[in-house]
């Protein structure tokens, strides 16, 4: 697909706090038409927050878009929090939140692990659901896991990235690099916590592009950004993303057949090989894959853009 870019650079005209639980307390904004029709903006990580950026894949005269900042991250408090921090408690808060701003369904979009957040939303709550556009297929599987944070998988492709991730955890004793960061994350010593965060947000940044990208990097390295979103990824990665089973969302792909889903993915997506999305797709027969082949991780490449925005006008004749 060319031709389609981003909508204009666009402000809230709403933003709220909802208190989820006796701990957590959701930011969210609303941007666009408040009589538009509702979409739901989940960002990844988990921890990385909303940035501008995202508000701009929806036309802003036809939808009026939700975009929540996920337990402990962005201007949700406590900040960078893993306590009672969970995909299921994330996936009621949307249901919660849902219910506060009185919409009865929204068209959901999300990539990396805010895919994964859609679809094991969807799967609880699919007469909630409109539609789907999922990005960057991450379906929280063991090897899925194992590619991203263990030897012989994105390693072989980024060695140089890889060997700076290894060191950031150099004399730990942990059974696997997720464990190790896992201690120096959750470490007494804010200096430790700090390193070890930029080092974890390092890593991933450095492979979100086809081509590394330093001002992604710097963003998210910065200490805000990076203690949220190692902390919180850590922590969901070691007990493999709070899942019931190692396969649940193609187990439970049923439950979601009959939502209109688009599939969004980069040919060169080393943070979220294809294969999930394929898997996806052939569990979803009715989904519309759509693979761009210049696209890696981030949804901000050219292609990735094009694609999204082009989804999201789709979806004004399907909702």
């Amino acid at each position: 697909m060319t031709g389609m870019a981003l909508f204009p650079e666009i402000e809230p005209y709403d933003t709220g706090r909802l208190k989820v639980s006796d701990l957590h307390t959701l930011t969210y904004e609303q941007v666009g038409n408040p009589e538009g029709t509702p979409a739901l903006f989940l960002h990844g990580g988990p921890g990385v927050g909303i940035l501008p950026g995202y508000r701009r894949f929806f036309d802003p005269s036809f939808y009026r878009v939700v975009l929540p900042d996920q337990r402990g991250a962005g201007r949700s408090t406590p900040h960078a929090e893993i306590r009672e921090n969970t995909t299921a408690d994330i996936v009621e808060d949307l249901e919660k939140l849902r219910r506060h701003l009185g919409i009865d369904k929204w068209l959901v979009m999300g990539g990396s692990w805010g895919s994964l957040l859609a679809l094991c939303y969807a799967i609880a709550h699919p007469k909630c659901v409109s539609g789907l556009i999922i990005r960057g297929v991450f379906l929280g599987r063991p090897s899925e896991i194992a590619w991203l944070h263990e030897p012989g998988g994105a390693s072989e492709i980024y060695p140089d990235a890889w060997e700076r991730y290894q060191a950031g955890i150099e004399g730990v004793e942990a059974e696997t690099t997720v464990a190790a960061y896992l201690k120096l994350l959750t470490s007494d010593d804010e200096a430790v916590r700090k390193e070890a965060a930029q080092s974890w947000a390092r890593w991933e940044a450095s492979t979100m592009t086809l081509i590394p990208d330093e001002q992604t990097i710097t963003e998210m390295t910065n200490d805000a950004s990076a203690l949220s979103i190692a902390r919180i990824e850590c922590l969901y990665t070691h007990n493999d993303f709070f899942l019931p089973s190692d396969n649940y969302v193609l187990e439970n792909s049923a439950a979601i057949a009959g939502i209109p889903c688009r599939i969004v993915q980069g040919r060169y997506d080393v943070i979220c090989p294809m294969v999930s999305a394929w898997d996806l797709h052939k569990a979803l027969p009715k989904s519309d894959l759509r693979i761009v082949p210049n696209g890696a991780h981030s949804p901000m490449d050219d292609g990735m853009i094009a694609e999204l925005v082009g989804a999201a006008e789709d979806f004004k004749l399907l909702i």
